[in-house]
Formats: structure tokens, C-alpha cells, sequence
């Protein structure tokens, strides 16, 4: 038997699929460009010949202000990218202009699989930030139908829900508390559904990169749930994430920054961003 033959052949885990995660994609406080941050629209080539890339998601605040004009830019802007892109919608989108949303997108909050992972996307606007009613039941009911199916959970959603209880996450600020109540309920009614799946749930958070005062990255794990806000528009560390879900069920992050001078990996890995 010659030497090495009983050395374990290691293989690389293949990516399955991917898929793109872009918060706060309106840009710049203030600017109203026609379709989206331009920066991220450089981006757009990038996105289309990025390998088994199958979808993407905005997770809010996609428009300065909410109205035909500025929905049809953004689908002008979007029909350059090959693939489904999907809204979660962020207060500029929605809070102020739901009849017209929903007329055009329809409900606003929805689930499905992809590949064998579950995907989800939902709307803290309905009750100031919090996950209730309706919709708690439709979250409750999508896991119970569909979870067991699911390798992975994948959530999208706006706002920082889980922000300001006193938590690991509290110092990373959102760009924005319009519509918040002054209690918030991802802690005692949403969290304990995730924590009880005993799956990996991601969830994705959009509200941040576009000031000073909010990181426009963060990275947090606990237990099976990991906690990831991600965004753009202070036009320094603006930032966009390409997930691949691999083959033997990982699931890696890369994260693009805009503001790169030679490279878009220049941000380094997103376990560079625990929170504050």
C-alpha cells in the first residue's frame, strides 16, 4: 500500500445557489435618483453574470417618496438585472402610500421556496415595527406548512426589530425610527417561533448605511438564528451582500462594497461586523 492511501479525500462544498440582499437602495438622504442608488446600479453586470445567482432582494426603502413615477424608474432600473427581485418595504415605501403599493405589488407580505430553502419576507410597517395580527399568523402558519421542507429560513424585512430592548444589538442604530412604538414585540412573540424551529434561520434588516449614526453593516449569530442588517447611502462603507448556499447546507456570505477604489471585496469578511 503506498503512502497516503488511507488519507481521506476532502472535497470542496459547490455552491447550490445564490442570491443578493440590497438595503436602503433609494441612496443618499434626500437624493431622488431616477431608479436606484447609482453606485449599486454599477453593480448591476456584477449581479448578472455572478454564477447561479437566482434572485434578489431590496429590503426597503427602494424610493425617496412613494409614487408612480418613482415605482416606474425603479422598475426601469431593475429590468436590467436577469433575474426576480422581490420588496420588502422600508416607511418611504409604504407607510405613507400603502393603497398605491399594494395596487401595483399587491400584499405586502409573502413566502416561498426556493430551491429547498424557505424564504420569507415581511412588513414591520402594518404595526409600527412590530410582527402581529395578520401577519404573525400568516408567519406562524407559513412555518407550520413549510418548514419542515425548508434546509434553511431566510427573513426580509426593514426595520430593526430587534433593535432598542437592551440587547447585544442595541448600539447599531437604524438610520430611522419613523413609525416606531415606543414596544416592540420581536422578542416575546417573533424570536421564540424562529428559536423553536431548531433550523437556521437568517434574518436580513435594511434600515441602515445611510448616516452616520447607523452602521452600515452588522453580523450576529445566536444559536440557530443569525441576525444581519445591511445597507446603503452615506456613500462610505455602502454595501450590498451576495449569499451562496452551498451543498453541504453552509451558507457564505460576500459583501460588496460600493465605495472601493479597486476592489469590491475591500470590506473584508461579514463576521468583520459584530455589533457595536
Amino acid at each position: 500500500m503506498g503512502c497516503g492511501d488511507d488519507e481521506p479525500i476532502i472535497t470542496e462544498a459547490k455552491v447550490d445557489y445564490s442570491f443578493f440582499v440590497a438595503g436602503h437602495t433609494y441612496g443618499a438622504p434626500g437624493i431622488n435618483n431616477i431608479g436606484l442608488h447609482p453606485p449599486f446600479e454599477d453593480f448591476y453586470d456584477t449581479i448578472n453574470t455572478y454564477p447561479k445567482l437566482l434572485s434578489g432582494f431590496l429590503t426597503g426603502d427602494i424610493v425617496l417618496a412613494s409614487n408612480d413615477q418613482n415605482w416606474d424608474e425603479v422598475e426601469a432600473s431593475l429590468q436590467q438585472l436577469n433575474m426576480p427581485i422581490y420588496f420588502a418595504y422600508g416607511n418611504h415605501d409604504i407607510l405613507w402610500s400603502r393603497p398605491l403599493v399594494e395596487s401595483r405589488y399587491g400584499i405586502s407580505y409573502k413566502a416561498f421556496m426556493q430551491e429547498n430553502d424557505l424564504f420569507i419576507l415581511l412588513d414591520p410597517n402594518i404595526d409600527e415595527w412590530n410582527i402581529s395580527g395578520d401577519q404573525l399568523d400568516f408567519l406562524t402558519n407559513t412555518l407550520d406548512s413549510l418548514e419542515e421542507n425548508a434546509e434553511h429560513i431566510f427573513v426580509f424585512f426593514h426595520q430593526l426589530i430587534w433593535w432598542g430592548n437592551g440587547n447585544i444589538m442595541s448600539n447599531n442604530r437604524p438610520n430611522s425610527l419613523a413609525g416606531k412604538a415606543d414596544s416592540l414585540n420581536y422578542w416575546t412573540a417573533v424570536e421564540p417561533i424562529f428559536n423553536a424551529l431548531d433550523k437556521p434561520v437568517f434574518l436580513f434588516a435594511g434600515d441602515v448605511g445611510a448616516n452616520q449614526i447607523s452602521p452600515s453593516l452588522m453580523y450576529y449569530k445566536d444559536g440557530d438564528i443569525t441576525y444581519i442588517s445591511s445597507g446603503m447611502g452615506h456613500q462610505l462603507k455602502d454595501n450590498f451582500l451576495i449569499i451562496d448556499v452551498l451543498d453541504d447546507e453552509s451558507v457564505r456570505f460576500k459583501v460588496k462594497g460600493l465605495n472601493c477604489p479597486d476592489s469590491s471585496d475591500c470590506m473584508g469578511n461579514i463576521e468583520d461586523y459584530p455589533p457595536l
